[in-house]
């Protein structure tokens, strides 16, 4: 027999925790329902059971139907008090000090007639604390608390009963609750009201809906665990284009703002030259004039077109011009600035301009130019040309501006139409000419050429500065043939026609006298060829430039003071002069405010500091990347005045050539040294990264941008002393600058004048014989270490001299040893390198001239095909071979006089010369 009450339990909301208060219970017999108060003194209901004077008590009390409400695992929380069997008088008969609790799932809300075995017991529940009689009289209530769990629940809701088998048991309150994650906003994203799992350590994963404006980057997901909490965030909602997150909710971009892709964080200022009309924009617009391409990025400044090209210039060789010009004043605010040529010419009539036509060749193309120079040849000679340089950019047809150009007017050279014959000799001719009517220009010099009739290989160049000459060393009763030409300062013109003239015949009484024996003659003879035999050994093959005969005095006259000095021409002042060495960096540079620099990465490591690269933010103008040289912390003001020096030496420099100065920091630290950046770094690091990669055109024109470079510094009296491979920059569009002029000093204007150092380091390898017995460096000493340079260029970077011990360089090279060919590389480069290496400084060719020959080896690639050390070349092929005939042979060795004694000898082959070299030597 069993007695059941059951109680009514109303649910009510308590933060994250649905609970149930106990308040009304049914009770038939054993079960009291006793009204009391706390010790606060607030009324409370309690049901109370205390039948422990009977025997066999089985005493119930049942709740009704507990709605689940989804939740699979639910908490019952009991609070009661029970009073401790030692303290009730004698007599009882059965006292316990614990009861049992059972719960019965069920979707049926009448739950009267339940039995007791369909109950599933989940406790026998125990008192911590016990209270005696005299609690009672003192109104102490010793209260005790048990939490127990039941799940998983799968039905509508479940009853609770609680047994009592005879203990003295007061029940204050039953709480039955269950736990919840509630509804939050994260990451922008909604997550709903969540039951916990029927598993104390199951996680749900809950997925989440974006709200205000925002768009699933990752699907946003959230775990609810066992306890209510949200753990483990993934994914996330981001503001849509237009808006922007703030204080947790997606706002729109304010007037002047955008945002056009999800990956911005926030909205970004328009850029320069742009603006919005309305708020939440997804993009800007541009001012009037200012346009964007297609392709442009969002965050990239309104363009517009280039204005003209500047200080355009033209060098006029025969019926070749090299154009070359300043980039334009205003870019546009673009880096992507191109050039078109326009070619036209006088019309026959000499009244109208016409298109020069197919017929006129470009070098390298005549539109779409990257560099600011090209090359023009098979123009007309004698003929009025006019070039358009227009400067265009990415945004050029977005408008109708008009053409932005810069024209030039040309003149090919006019050649010597008149030349006179004066007073001749056995031995000699005197001519003299008249001037062309239109030269191009101040002539600067003549050129004569003069060959024996039907000797065309071997051929005398002398030059003057007069219309009138005399050549001399002429065989007696002989036709010569001469051609002159003139030089301005746009180039040579082309050679005028031929003219014969024919020396005097022997004299009777002197023929006897001048008679040599034929035994001298054919002593004379042998001594000659051995000497060119051995002479050839030694230099080792020679490649295809010629340097014609020149007479000493002419040679003097024509190179006075190491170079021509055009007008015009800037002259360089040496920072070292100055007295207060802080008036030359503010003379030559300009302050940069460090506000306008951000230094992004260290791209290597200088004398003074670390090399850095970031952006160059300047007012009104775009951004672009920039090399900056740090000088480090700690220096003295010895250091920080030669750090400065160079940017002092460097901002003197305006040429496509020369790395160009940006700027210094001088008012704030680091100290600062801001410049173009390179995007290839060193020339001899990117030439071995590209090992082979290149043509032999390409290659030259690296080094005829060296060489433009060097005439430009030559040009203003400027010596470099340190020219390497290692200090000339590359971009990205191969151009090659020369930079690092940390131990570059002036040349003064003396034609003997040298730089002589207090000593410190030297790089032998690279520097002039002269240079390092007597530490005097000339423009002469820099040629030496453009030829190095070049060897440098054609072998990949390869260490010059090897493995060689400085000292064995410099015994070396004062035995008259030189560097050999590269391999694969054309004879005309490595004959120009061995003459940049001649021992008599006053026998290398100038800058001028190096320049003027890689033009004409550009014009004319068929003369790089013969090659030195061929990798392809037949072992049993003559070394000689890279010449067809003795008489060129001799010409490319500067013996070109020497041809007719060849010839009378027998030596009328190469084969021949050659073989008693390898009869002797095998």
């Amino acid at each position: 027999q069993y007695h059941v009450t059951t109680i009514t339990i109303p649910c009510q909301y308590h933060v994250n925790i649905l609970c149930h208060n106990l308040s009304d219970l049914w009770w038939e017999q054993l079960w009291e329902e006793i009204g009391e108060v706390d010790e606060n003194y607030a009324p409370i209901h309690t049901y109370q059971v205390c039948k422990v004077m009977e025997h066999n008590q089985n005493n119930w009390l049942q709740t009704n139907l507990i709605v689940t409400e989804g939740a699979q695992r639910v908490f019952v929380e009991l609070q009661f008090t029970l009073r401790d069997c030692n303290s009730l008088p004698g007599g009882v008969g059965t006292c316990k000090e614990t009861f049992n609790m059972y719960y019965y799932e069920s979707n049926d809300e009448e739950g009267r007639n339940i039995r007791e075995s369909h109950y599933s017991k989940v406790d026998t529940i125990a008192a911590d604390e016990s209270f005696t009689e005299l609690d009672l009289g003192d109104r102490v209530m010793k209260l005790n608390t048990e939490v127990r769990d039941l799940g998983p629940l799968t039905k509508k809701g479940f009853y609770l009963a609680f047994q009592d088998l005879g203990a003295c048991i007061a029940l204050v309150s039953v709480r039955v609750f269950y736990k919840r994650c509630p509804s939050v906003v994260k990451n922008l994203a909604q997550f709903q009201d969540t039951i916990t799992g029927s598993d104390s350590s199951q996680l749900l994963e809950v997925a989440g809906s974006c709200v205000n404006n925002s768009v699933a980057e990752d699907l946003p997901r959230m775990h609810c665990s066992a306890e209510g909490e949200w753990l483990v965030p993934i994914g996330k909602c981001v503001c849509q284009v237009g808006f922007e997150e703030l204080n947790g909710s997606c706002q729109e971009c304010r007037l002047g703002f955008f945002r056009s892709v999800l990956q911005n964080p926030t909205c970004s200022k328009c850029p320069p030259h742009s603006f919005t009309r309305v708020q939440g924009a997804t993009s800007c617009s541009c001012e009037e004039g200012y346009y964007k391409t297609d392709t442009d990025p969002p965050n990239m400044a309104c363009t517009r077109p280039p204005s003209a090209p500047r200080n355009a210039i033209s060098n006029v060789n025969e019926t070749s011009v090299f154009l070359e010009w300043a980039v334009p004043e205003e870019t546009g605010g673009r880096k992507d600035v191109r050039y078109n040529i326009r070619c036209r010419k006088i019309s026959v009539d000499s009244r109208r301009y016409e298109e020069c036509g197919s017929a006129v060749r470009f070098l390298p193309q005549r539109s779409g130019l990257r560099d600011n120079s090209v090359m023009v040849v098979d123009l007309l000679a004698h003929t009025n040309y006019t070039f358009e340089v227009e400067a265009i950019n990415g945004v050029s047809e977005l408008t109708n501006p008009g053409r932005q150009f810069v024209s030039l007017n040309v003149t090919t050279n006019q050649a010597v139409s008149v030349v006179r014959k004066g007073k001749s000799g056995k031995n000699s001719i005197s001519l003299s000419w008249q001037k062309p009517d239109r030269p191009n220009g101040i002539i600067l010099e003549y050129e004569i050429k003069y060959f024996e009739k039907d000797q065309e290989t071997s051929y005398t160049i002398i030059k003057s500065k007069e219309t009138e000459i005399l050549a001399d060393a002429l065989k007696p009763s002989s036709v010569y043939i001469f051609q002159i030409r003139a030089r301005t300062s746009a180039g040579y013109g082309g050679f005028s026609r031929r003219f014969e003239f024919e020396t005097s015949p022997y004299l009777a009484a002197s023929s006897d006298q001048s008679q040599v024996p034929i035994v001298a003659v054919g002593i004379t003879v042998a001594v000659i060829l051995l000497a060119l035999v051995t002479g050839f050994l030694l230099s080792g093959r020679r490649c295809g430039y010629s340097k014609a005969k020149q007479d000493p005095d002419e040679e003097k006259m024509h190179f006075h003071n190491g170079h021509i000095k055009f007008p015009g021409v800037r002259t360089y002042i040496d920072p070292h002069t100055y007295e207060d060495p802080n008036q030359a960096v503010h003379e030559f540079t300009q302050e940069i405010d460090v506000s306008c620099i951000t230094i992004e990465r260290v791209i290597g490591a200088g004398e003074f500091g670390e090399v850095c690269s970031g952006p160059l933010r300047l007012t009104g103008k775009r951004e672009f990347p920039v090399a900056i040289k740090t000088l480090k912390a700690g220096y003295s003001e010895q250091q920080r005045r030669d750090f400065l020096g160079e940017a002092s030496i460097m901002g003197q420099f305006d040429h496509p050539n020369i790395i160009h100065l940006e700027g210094v920091v001088t008012k704030s630290k680091p100290v600062m040294i801001i410049t173009e950046f390179m995007e290839n770094g060193s020339l001899d690091t990117f030439l071995k990264k590209n090992d082979g990669q290149f043509t032999v055109i390409q290659l030259v024109g690296m080094l005829r941008g060296i060489a433009s470079g060097m005439k430009y510094l030559s040009d203003m009296g400027y010596v470099h002393r340190d020219l390497a491979a290692r200090n000339i920059l590359v971009n990205s569009n191969l151009v090659c600058k020369v930079s690092d002029f940390g131990l570059s000093r002036v040349l003064e204007d003396d034609a003997e004048a040298a730089y002589t150092t207090r000593g410190g380091k030297i790089p032998i390898r690279w520097t002039a014989p002269e240079a390092i017995a007597f530490r005097k460096f000339t423009s002469a000493s820099d040629v030496w270490s453009y030829g190095i340079v070049m060897w440098e260029v054609m072998s990949y970077g390869e260490r010059p001299y090897w493995e060689m011990s400085n000292q064995d360089v410099i015994k070396a090279v004062e035995d008259s040893y030189r560097l050999p060919g590269p391999m694969d590389c054309p004879a005309a480069l490595y004959h120009l390198m061995m003459d940049c290496w001649q021992k008599d400084r006053n026998s290398r060719p100038k800058f001028e001239e190096i320049v003027s020959l890689l033009d004409k080896l550009i014009r004319n690639p068929s003369s790089l095909k013969a090659l030195v050390n061929s990798s392809h070349r037949s072992d049993s092929e003559p070394e000689g071979s890279g010449h067809q005939s003795v008489g060129e042979w001799l010409e490319g060795i500067k013996m070109g006089r020497y041809n007719e004694l060849f010839m009378e000898t027998g030596y009328t082959s190469l084969e021949v010369v050659i073989l008693p070299h390898l009869l002797l030597y095998g």
